[in-house]
């Protein structure tokens, strides 16, 4: 959402930065670069779950300036030789399982790091941002994949790279999503706190439903998620919300 209001912030960031990077990189003969993409470029896919060939029609700045970088990439590619893995991250959730590192942001928009303040009492309220989706009980859908799992796709990305593997582009996500009540719930039950939940209008710039199609990172990367399980990503994102001081 903020991107929406700030566009100008992202455009910077996400494709002016990204392409000063690039320039650097080959002006420094760097052929190998691994970007951080997103399901955003999507927009409101006709099919759900989303593969990597269905068309980019973002509907926010956001998914507008990661599609750029991506366009950039593929250029660069051409005429350059710079080799590239674009991940295409969906909702990236959770904290590190040994309690080591996690999300840190006071704000954060997240759904289920808002969900843990309100359950830890940073906040007095959380809010649902429209309920009258086409979704199974009208509230988004997500496919919320745990960091340490999109971490292992980075490293058999960059070794992908090193084995002399062409440029691709892969969904990161695990082919299933939830909505944002049931979110809420299985926060609900993991703190075993029954916080305030709010019923509020739609934000501009949400699809309804975005769920990974991630059979090509699967097979092409032998990529194999560990921690493929709701209620275990919302624990270790407890486990550190708790160690953290308001």
């Amino acid at each position: 959402p903020e991107s929406v209001q700030n566009p100008a912030k992202y455009y910077k960031n996400n494709t002016e930065n990204t392409l000063n990077l690039l320039k650097i990189l080959v002006e420094n003969n760097i052929d190998k670069f691994i970007f951080s993409s997103t399901a955003a470029v999507y927009g409101i896919p006709e099919i759900v779950p989303v593969s990597e060939n269905s068309q980019l029609i973002p509907i926010n700045p956001y998914g507008r300036s990661k599609m750029m970088s991506e366009m950039i990439l593929k250029d660069f590619s051409l005429a350059y030789g710079l080799r590239y893995i674009s991940l295409r991250y969906f909702n990236v959730a959770g904290a590190d399982p040994g309690g080591k590192i996690g999300q840190a942001y006071k704000e954060s928009t997240h759904l289920i790091t808002r969900a843990l303040k309100c359950a830890k009492g940073d906040f007095p309220h959380l809010e649902i941002y429209g309920t009258d989706y086409p979704t199974r009980d009208g509230t988004c859908v997500r496919d919320y994949i745990h960091v340490t799992d999109l971490v292992d796709a980075h490293i058999v990305a960059l070794e992908w790279l090193f084995q002399g593997g062409e440029s691709e582009v892969f969904n990161c996500g695990y082919g299933h999503g939830y909505s944002v009540k049931e979110v809420i719930e299985v926060a609900k039950k993991v703190t075993g706190i029954d916080f305030k939940v709010i019923e509020t209008e739609r934000r501009p710039g949400d699809p309804p439903e975005l769920v990974a199609d991630c059979s090509k990172i699967k097979s092409k990367l032998n990529w194999t998620p560990k921690y493929d399980d709701l209620e275990f990503i919302i624990k270790t994102a407890w486990d550190w919300e708790k160690t953290l001081k308001n």
